[in-house]
């Protein structure tokens, strides 16, 4: 249970508004880190199922004696 707090305001005088476009500023800062991570992780995915193709061409092809 949280107790109310009966101390010295300490928003340094914002207004609503400010603190609205902070925490908004805030919110879209967070979910651009989100979008990035995500694209990062499927750029990263991709690359490590072309490596893992061109590795199993490769072995396919040395196996039946097409690549010398």
């Amino acid at each position: 249970m949280q107790a109310k707090w009966n101390g010295e305001e300490r928003r340094a005088g914002l207004s609503e508004e400010q603190i609205d476009a902070i925490a908004e500023r805030a919110a879209a800062h967070a979910l651009r880190k989100v979008y990035e991570e995500v694209g990062r992780s499927t750029v990263k995915f991709i690359l490590w199922v072309v490596g893992a193709g061109v590795l199993a061409a490769f072995a396919y092809l040395t196996a039946t004696g097409k690549l010398k």
